[in-house]
């Protein structure tokens, strides 16, 4: 049974046949805008573009890679200091399906829009946390979207086979205004590896700042 993590919370890796789990799935989900035009009879909706992506930060605090959309634009990633995105990781430990532009319509398909495979077999051994965060592309905020949920299962980007863990966050007043939300973290604590379900929205218009929050408060 999947681990239903509350904002905060830490768990170990462990699956309930007490191996490690190594290899799996991030996976985010979230709801496309729709609403009832006048008397009900039709729907509008509204495409909406988040963006999973993460930093590796190394056992000195600095960024050591990173995963994130290449479509953004490499003179702006660079007025934060940040180089061009991709979805690939130097090691090959760690690969970004891509972006998803429009998020679910019609309700909630079970699929994750965007997903980023982990294999910690393979993870450079300098790397000692990673740090997975949303940011909204287009103008809206949190408070707007259906839902945005967080989950960690074994399987493929195409196929879940077991879900380990996840994490919901839901429309709510708390998001109003915010943009990006700071979903979690997997770090290394005497060589095993852990998660933590941090939950912190921000006003972040832009992934760099989302980034520069991280390193600045996060560490």
């Amino acid at each position: 049974m999947a681990i239903n993590l509350s904002k905060g919370q830490k768990i170990d890796l462990r699956k309930t046949s007490g191996e490690t789990l190594t290899n799996f799935c991030v996976g985010v989900n979230w709801g496309a805008i729709e609403k009832k035009t006048l008397f009900g009879l039709s729907k509008s909706v509204q495409n909406i573009d988040l963006d999973l992506s993460c930093v590796l930060v190394d056992d000195q605090n600095n960024i050591c890679d990173h995963l994130y959309s290449p479509l953004y634009r490499v003179e702006i990633l660079q007025q934060f200091g940040l180089p061009k995105g991709k979805l690939l990781t130097s090691d090959g430990a760690m690969k970004h399906t891509g972006d998803d532009l429009e998020g679910d319509k019609g309700g909630d398909d079970g699929l994750d829009n965007e997903i980023i495979t982990v294999d910690l077999n393979k993870l450079n051994s300098n790397v000692s946390q990673i740090f997975f965060f949303l940011n909204n592309a287009g103008g809206e905020d949190f408070s707007q979207i259906p839902y945005a949920k967080i989950r960690m299962y074994e399987g493929t980007p195409t196929k879940v086979q077991s879900v380990f863990a996840d994490y919901n966050v839901s429309a709510e007043g708390q998001y109003v205004g915010k943009r990006s939300i700071i979903m979690g973290k997997l770090y290394k604590r005497s060589g095993e590896w852990k998660f933590s379900a941090i939950g912190d929205p921000t006003e972040d218009t832009f992934l760099g700042q989302t980034i520069h929050r991280i390193m600045k408060s996060y560490l």
